[in-house]
């Protein structure tokens, strides 16, 4: 198990039990068994992800931390994150030197100096390469233990985000750790019981749209001005977590919009509209008109 896989199941673990949630409580209340929820709890094997956002749903907890955590984690699991094999060592022993003939029979003293010193300074080149081949053996080897040394567990594992402003536009909040500790701009009930909230991150730059309780072919549109990012409830397992939308560039004072698609052919689209950097706001869908009084306005629904 690696260190990232070991941080996930602790920030899990920890979840569960500030949440109060036994593992017969989890077994009941989500798709997965109780065996299955004491294996993801206690690291013996990864969590799929729809398994992290539906504990992060019942403890009533957002996901960005966790679905971040995972990301790295299931990236260690499945191999994609592992860096490349180092390079085979360099075969550094001494290879034989073809022999030399002796030399002829009758050599004055003069070539006997020469050749006196031609074996000198062969021995002399002989020591320089192999002390060379040496102190860079010796080098080579104590690089590859520092690689293959594996790092603390007290190193801290950097979750920045990875992308900001123009560079988010269109791109998954959760994978470019965008949405470790959003703000919420603005929230929304519709009126068949969805929510729907905007939410912004300082450090990335931009925003986007998350939903939860919708039903299948449920859609939901976010834009600031520029790009729709839209994204539509496929199954039922989008139906029973957040299901979010891809990110849009904003800047302090934007405008954010988001508009609440519902899957019935005879209801209305809702939309409403949030300031980066305003104050947080929760709106609820009207009432109904009321025969007796006053008659209630409806807000002008979007076209479709």
């Amino acid at each position: 198990m690696t260190a990232e896989h070991t941080r996930l199941a602790a920030a899990l673990r920890e979840l569960r039990a500030g949440a109060g949630l036994s593992m017969a409580a989890l077994a009941e209340r989500t798709a997965y068994s109780k065996s299955s929820w004491e294996r993801y709890l206690n690291g013996k094997s990864l969590p799929p992800r729809q398994a992290v956002q539906e504990l992060c749903r019942l403890a009533n907890e957002p996901d960005g931390r966790l679905l971040a955590l995972w990301e790295i984690a299931e990236s260690y699991w499945s191999g994609r994150a592992v860096a490349p094999a180092p390079d085979p060592p360099v075969d550094e022993s001494p290879r034989p030197h073809p022999q030399e003939a002796p030399p002829p029979a009758g050599t004055g003293q003069r070539r006997l100096r020469g050749g006196r010193l031609l074996v000198v300074l062969a021995s002399a080149y002989t020591v320089i390469v192999g002390g060379a081949a040496a102190l860079l053996f010796f080098l080579l080897s104590d690089s590859e233990a520092q690689e293959n040394e594996p790092l603390p567990a007290s190193v801290p594992f950097s979750l920045a985000p990875q992308c900001h402003g123009a560079a988010c536009e269109g791109r998954d909040p959760m994978r470019l750790i965008c949405g470790i500790g959003p703000d919420t701009l603005a929230s929304y009930r519709t009126a068949t019981g969805a929510h729907v909230e905007l939410r912004h991150s300082k450090k990335c730059g931009a925003s986007w749209a998350r939903t939860w309780g919708t039903e299948i072919g449920d859609g939901i549109d976010v834009t600031a001005g520029g790009p729709t990012h839209s994204v539509r409830i496929r199954n039922k397992d989008d139906a029973a977590t957040f299901i979010y939308t891809e990110m849009t560039e904003v800047r302090p004072g934007s405008t954010v919009r988001a508009c609440f698609r519902p899957a019935s052919a005879d209801g209305e689209r809702e939309c409403f509209e949030a300031r980066v950097g305003g104050a947080v706001t929760t709106t609820r869908p009207p009432s109904p008109p009321v025969a007796s009084g006053p008659r209630e306005q409806r807000p002008i629904p979007s076209a479709r």
